[in-house]
């Protein structure tokens, strides 16, 4: 699928954010999933959803204002329960802006609960069927050694999506919204890590993105916590602008 950036999807600095990434990258998946015929009305059928647990985000660079970028993926393997799905993000000529590597579940929309991918929606794919999904990667925690920035957030209408919970892009500005403008600016994202452990779902007022920053390892660990309660980690891998 080829994509024009636009100026609305960019940061201050005319590039995509990496909330616009995983949403263009969100965009070739559905069409993909729309061409073999298991769109998200067909998915809806069977009563649940596709909620993604986990993303390993390597950036070569990110695309800029006005570039064309060409967006493809491929549903790699599953399980019973889980379902990997890579994601490449090039330029015209073929070279790589970002590789992503996902990890999905499937939803009961009703009981909010992880429960088995029903066959239909699954086997269209032809994506290799494992024993073992492979893992996207492992975080480091932020602990009580740690010094760290806090920033609170208010939990919008209009963060919430179809599946009833904040679309996944916001947790990426969230966390990345609490570094402050001189280190956005000094700093490009090289790789993020990031996993989902718990919905935040409308009337949740106030979510809270804390952030422990290591200079020397040029490395983030992020956390977005609601009311004592953990729902989503975050590594984040940077280096220095020239």
């Amino acid at each position: 699928m080829n994509h024009t950036v636009t100026y609305y999807e960019c940061d201050p600095q005319g590039e995509v954010t990496v909330g616009m990434l995983i949403n263009l990258a969100i965009l070739v998946s559905e069409e993909q999933s729309q061409a073999i015929g298991v769109g998200p009305d067909v998915v809806a059928q069977f009563g649940g959803g596709w909620v993604i647990t986990s993303y390993n985000i390597e950036i070569s660079k990110l695309p800029k204002v006005d570039e064309t970028i060409v967006l493809s993926t491929r549903a790699t393997s599953y399980n019973r329960y889980f379902a990997f799905r890579e994601f490449w993000i090039r330029d015209q000529n073929g070279e790589e802006y970002a590789h992503i590597s996902s990890m999905f579940v499937y939803m009961d929309l009703t009981t909010r609960k992880i429960v088995q991918i029903p066959d239909e929606i699954i086997k269209p794919f032809h994506s290799e069927e494992v024993k073992r999904i492979p893992r996207v990667g492992k975080l480091e925690g932020i602990t009580e050694d740690d010094s760290i920035l806090q920033q609170d957030y208010h939990v919008r209408y209009f963060d919430i999506d179809s599946n009833q919970h904040v679309n996944n892009a916001h947790y990426f500005d969230w966390m990345l919204d609490v570094l402050g403008e001189d280190f956005l600016k000094s700093h490009q994202l090289k790789k993020m890590l990031i996993k989902y452990d718990l919905e935040v779902r409308y009337g949740k007022d106030v979510v809270s993105s804390e952030v422990s920053i290591d200079d020397q390892a040029l490395l983030t660990k992020h956390k977005i916590g609601t009311k004592g309660e953990l729902n989503a980690e975050a590594n984040c891998w940077w280096e220095k602008r020239a």
